[in-house]
Formats: C-alpha cells, structure tokens, sequence
C-alpha cells in the first residue's frame, strides 16, 4: 500500500512572479524557496482567476472561478454551502490546519464603496443569507471579545490561528499572542511607533514604516512557529506512522503569510536588506506606451496634475523613488518569508517526514511595482497583477525537478492536492490537475527568464493543460474616473492577452510574444481586427464553458 502524502501549502499575499531567485531576480536572498523549486516544478505561466485577496482566495478553496463560488469582490464572504477541498480531504481522513491569514470572510469594519453613499440600495439580495456563522474574522470582533473564536471547523479546517490583516497592525490570535508576549505590544506597532527612516517616500502615504516591532515577534515569525509546533503536536500525538505510514492519518497544512502586502513593514535586517537605490526599475517604467487603455491614461494624468490617490488600496502612479522602495521593501519581506519557510521545513526534516510531504508555494495575486510606472492593484490585468509563483515540491519518490511553461491558475491547486491523495473532485469544481504536466515531458533547465516582465518562452515539448484562461474581476470602486464600477474579463492564451471592460468602448489586446513587456495595445490597429474578433469569440466562449454545472439534475423534469 502506498503511503497517503501530507501536505504543507505557502501562500503569500500580494507577491508578483518573478522576485524569487529561481525566478531570476538577483536580488532575492531566497535560498529555501529555491532550494525547493530546484528539488520540484516550478510554473512560469501561473496566474490566478482574479487579481484581488478574498475572491482569488476563495477560489484556491472551492477551485470554482469568483462567479461561481460569489465571493466576486472583496466584502463577500464565502458561503457555508460552497465544498472546499480541504472538506473532501477532512472526510478521507487527512488533518487539516491553517495558520496565518485567511480572509475567507470579511475583516474589517469599512462600508462598502457600492453602492455609494446616497445611491439607491435595495433592502433585499436575491439570494437569501446563506446558513452559517459569517462575519467571524472581522478585526473589531476580535478586540471587543477577548472570547471570540472561529466556528470549527472552518471551512474544512479543524484548527485555525489566524493572524488578521496586514504590516504590524494584524489581530487576531497574533495580537493576543503579542500582548500576552510582550506587555509594551502597543507601543511597537503602527506608524506611530516606527522608528526613523529618514527620506522614506511611500511613508507620507501610509504605505510603509520601519516597524519597531522586532523580529522574533512579527506575524511571519509568530506564523512560522505557530506552524512548527502543531507539527511537532502532530507528530507526538500519533509518532512518525500517523503522518506517513499506510493506514495512518496524514495531514494538510496551509501555512499563510500575510506578507509581503502593503503598508510594507519587513522588521529588523530584513527592512535594510536590499536598498532602494540598488534596485534597478521595471523596464517598463516609463518605456513609451502605444495606445494604452483608459485606466491607464486616467492614472498618469492624475500624477501628472499632483492627483494621484496614493494612501489607499487601489492602484496608482508612482515615482521612481516610491517604486524603488517598493520593490526593496518586497525583497527583504520575502527574505523573511523565505526563513520562516525554512523554519518550517527544517521541522519538518526534524520529525522524519519530509519524504513524504508535498510542499507548494503560491501568492493571491501580484502588485504593480513599478510596471509601467504604477503600484498596487485594481482594474488591470497586467502580468504584473495576474502571474503569481507556484512551485510544487512532491514526495521523496515522486520528485522530478523542472519547469513547466503551460497555463495553470490558481483553482488547479486544489484539483490537484485532491488527485495527489487520492480523492475525488466534487462535482462542478472547475481546476484541472497540474500532476500530468508535472510527470510528463517539462523542462529541466532551472535557469529562470532574465527579467521578470519577460514572458517566459513557450515550451512546444509541454502540452499545455488549458488552451487559455478567464480571469475575472468586479471591483467595488468607480476608479479611473469612470461612471460606474470596475467590471473587466480577460483571456489569457500563450500568445495573446484580450481585456474588456464594461462600460468602456476600447479594450486591450497584446501580443505576449511580439510585446513581452505589454506595451503595444493593439484593440484599434486596422490589421488585428480579425484577431480580435477570433479573440473575443473565444472570450464568450470560455464564458460559457465557465457556467455553472452544479449540482447535477434530481429528475428529467
């Protein structure tokens, strides 16, 4: 009998491809992440269903796209009546754990930007409240009772410690770990504790401070050792058979950092570890745009005019200096990350099971940093926002080193745990499994692009599991200075990227291969209106493949 595999999920949050040293960033200093690319697959055409943290993370749950799962946009909670992979492997008998940030329900007190303030709002949804306790990770309930826990388990996870939010200002189980740690825990967190960072561009606006919180008692480390110990739990609870054994209860472990997402807080070395002014901009930066879409024009004329809104969530015109910072900033973030990961794994190898653990690593979705000369997220599909590392480290036995350069997408990730154990999809889970990709023919070169924005080269020895994708994103926000919401869809193929948004007559269109760095939009020249056509086709297409097949009929009629 083959032994059942346990599992430890990465996942970042707000972390673009290409900032990992595998990935050929040679600023990173991410030797475990690396080491464990080298010793797996690492995808280099990974994009999520949507460039925003609830929704992405909910379809990494449900391995459903947002306009199924109806957590389209960040404020929607994730039904109750919505199966997660993680269930199906609770009921085949794998323990299930998360550490670190969820967000699979709302988490803060913030009214919603739709519909605006004295618009029309009907008392009543279609759909009627779905059964079960909701509102459970809202930071202010937290606060109010020092009592308050999640309803187990949570979304198939039978223990969860979350850390709540993000920079140095999270709570959650880490804040009351923090207090009961460190009495003065007050006094170290926030902007109004920072220590001197003398010419910080991106601190004017609240987008990042030099933490006094030390090291040993920041999220990621909290997360990290919150992790090892339910480890070394696991293990003496049951010996080395309960986790690997035939006939023993393996586990799933999902260990989530709520880093490297802004304000940017990296503690102690890690702050300084790369500097700004050694950090070369995207070549995109201020590279020349041929007919770029509206978004894109609003928000270079609003810096232009002094405008730019730049203290908030959304996506905005940066400076070179505040870009600079960014992605220094990034990089000593996931230095940290990298360690924890590390921490993580050295138990791991400690307790015996490293052979027969799968490790993967994945972020929710990306961050600007500088392409193109913007920062954030919001409205924009730019690779910058879409593409996200996945690396996927099997057991001892099943380990085939490489790179794959076909299409995958973050709802793949549960498909694929759930073939690796074992178990059956439910039906009207969307995700393919990334396992044949992974056993059949990829590249074993590790040797990474040379530049992040540069698509990686296709790879004709690799059958590509999909042919395209379908990213999705409804905003809450009337961005750009448009007259209503962002709505946009896009289709991904190898070649080509097709955006639309509603409301707004042009769209995008980018041949990835003639314009790697997404610079030329294509949407209105003369002798690429065949390929619109035949893209947008394709577009409605996926749509409609994309609909809703669950659950199946009771009766004919």
């Amino acid at each position: 009998m083959n032994k059942r595999p346990n599992f430890i999920l990465f996942v970042t949050d707000q972390q673009p491809a290409g900032l990992l040293g595998c990935e050929g960033q040679p600023l990173a200093r991410t030797p475990a992440l690396d080491a464990l690319a080298a010793q797996g697959c690492l995808f280099d055409a990974f994009h999520v269903a949507t460039p925003l943290c609830q929704p992405n993370r909910a379809t990494l749950m449900t391995s459903r796209l947002p306009s199924l799962h109806g957590v389209q946009m960040n404020g929607r909670e994730l039904p109750h009546g919505e199966r997660t992979f993680v269930e199906l492997l609770r009921a085949a008998g794998w323990r299930t754990a998360l550490v670190g940030k969820a967000h699979l329900q709302n988490i803060t007190t913030t009214p919603p930007a739709w519909p605006a303030p004295g618009e029309p709002r009907r008392p009543l949804a279609a759909r009627h409240p779905a059964p079960g306790a909701h509102g459970q990770e809202l930071w202010q309930r937290w606060e109010d009772d020092p009592a308050h826990e999640l309803e187990l388990p949570y979304y198939g996870f039978e223990e969860v410690a979350l850390s709540i939010g993000h920079a140095d200002e999270q709570h959650g189980h880490w804040r009351r770990w923090l207090r009961a740690h460190a009495p003065d825990a007050e006094r170290l967190i926030g902007p109004g504790a920072a220590l001197p960072a003398p010419g910080l561009a991106l601190a004017a606006h609240r987008q990042a401070w030099r933490t006094a919180l030390p090291e040993e008692l920041h999220p990621t480390r909290w997360v990290a050792e919150r992790c090892c110990e339910l480890l070394e739990r696991w293990a003496a609870e049951g010996g080395r058979a309960s986790a690997g054994a035939p006939g023993g209860q393996p586990f799933f472990l999902q260990c989530s950092f709520p880093e490297p997402h802004h304000p940017y807080t990296p503690p102690g070395r890690w702050w300084d570890l790369v500097r700004p002014d050694d950090v070369p901009l995207p070549a995109s930066f201020d590279a020349p745009l041929h007919d770029p879409p509206s978004a894109v024009r609003a928000l270079r004329e609003a810096a232009a005019r002094g405008t730019a809104r730049k203290s908030g969530h959304g996506v905005f015109a940066c400076t070179a200096r505040e870009a600079r910072e960014a992605l220094a900033l990034n990089l000593g973030s996931l230095g940290f990350i990298d360690d924890a990961v590390a921490r993580v794994h050295a138990t791991l190898r400690r307790i015996g099971l490293d052979d027969d653990t799968v490790l993967a690593f994945t972020s929710d979705h990306g961050d600007m940093l500088g392409d193109r000369g913007l920062l954030l997220k919001g409205g924009l599909h730019y690779r910058a926002l879409t593409r996200v590392p996945f690396v996927w480290r099997d057991t001892a036995a099943r380990r085939r080193p490489g790179r794959c350069a076909a299409l995958a997408q973050t709802l793949d990730i549960g498909t694929t745990v759930l073939e690796r154990a074992g178990v059956e999809p439910a039906q009207g889970m969307q995700g393919v499994s990334l396992l044949g990709l992974m056993n059949g023919p990829i590249d074993r070169s590790i040797a990474p692009p040379a530049d992040r924005q540069i698509a990686a080269p296709i790879d004709d020895r690799v059958p590509p599991t999909r042919p395209h994708l379908l990213i999705e994103e409804e905003g809450q926000r009337r961005d750009f200075g448009w007259s209503q919401r962002v709505r946009m869809r896009t289709l991904l193929t190898p070649r080509h990227r097709l955006t639309l948004w509603a409301g707004q007559d042009a769209g995008e269109l980018v041949d990835l291969h003639e314009d790697p760095l997404e610079l030329r939009n294509l949407w209105a020249d003369p002798s690429r209106h065949g390929l619109r056509a035949q893209l947008t086709e394709q577009l409605a297409r996926a749509m409609m493949e994309a609909a809703e097949t669950s659950p199946y009929p009771e009766r004919a009629a």
